[in-house]
């Protein structure tokens, strides 16, 4: 159980990075869109490692071979469109983490290496999917957890932010870097 929670938080850490990052840049409005990120980035955390699993026979080499690659470019394309809408008149700024697109994008590019979880789960004795409802239960709501704390220090630290701090150069840088974190793990391992 302790180390399925060490995976969970593991996993977890893009997401409340990316939520610090989003909270920054929403400083005020409804809690829906705040709850909406954290339920995906929850959802998409829980799903990857079973459809890893699924997967393992028909696309493990496929999977491991180019997942790095799909998770940075998503973080990439999305770091590099937030740090353009820093320097955009506010009313020209594209780059919204309340949109559902923005939040599904950034679901999917923060729970990818949740793929070879499923993987390893496939490969260390979860030989039927009833096994696997505790552990991503777990990832899920942990990752939803992470999330709504990330979104909420975010939220606090944006609105005492003066106004000429960019957070949204802040936010790409980050989301790059993750992407990079992403892209050396797999090739240096």
């Amino acid at each position: 159980m302790l180390e399925i929670l060490l995976i969970a938080l593991a996993l977890a850490m893009d997401c409340f990075t990316v939520s610090i990052a989003s909270g920054v840049l929403v400083r005020r409005g409804s809690a829906a869109p705040m709850l909406r990120m954290a339920f995906l980035f929850g959802l998409f955390q829980a799903l990857m490692p079973l459809l890893g699993w699924c997967g393992i026979s028909l696309l493990q080499g496929w999977i491991e071979a180019v997942d790095h690659w799909i998770a940075f470019g998503l973080l990439l394309y999305l770091g590099l469109k937030m740090i353009r809408d820093a320097f955009r008149p506010v009313e020209q700024r594209q780059f919204a983490p309340t949109r559902l697109r923005t939040q599904l994008a950034l679901a999917i590019a923060t729970s990818i290496d949740a793929l070879a979880i499923g993987i390893t789960f496939g490969c260390t004795g979860y030989e039927r999917a009833a096994q696997l409802l505790l552990p991503i239960s777990i990832i899920g709501v942990v990752s939803f957890l992470m999330s709504l704390l990330g979104w909420g220090i975010g939220r606090r630290f944006g609105s005492l932010a003066q106004t000429k701090f960019r957070p949204e150069l802040a936010g790409g840088l980050i989301l790059i870097g993750i992407g990079i974190k992403i892209l050396a793990e797999h090739l240096i391992s």
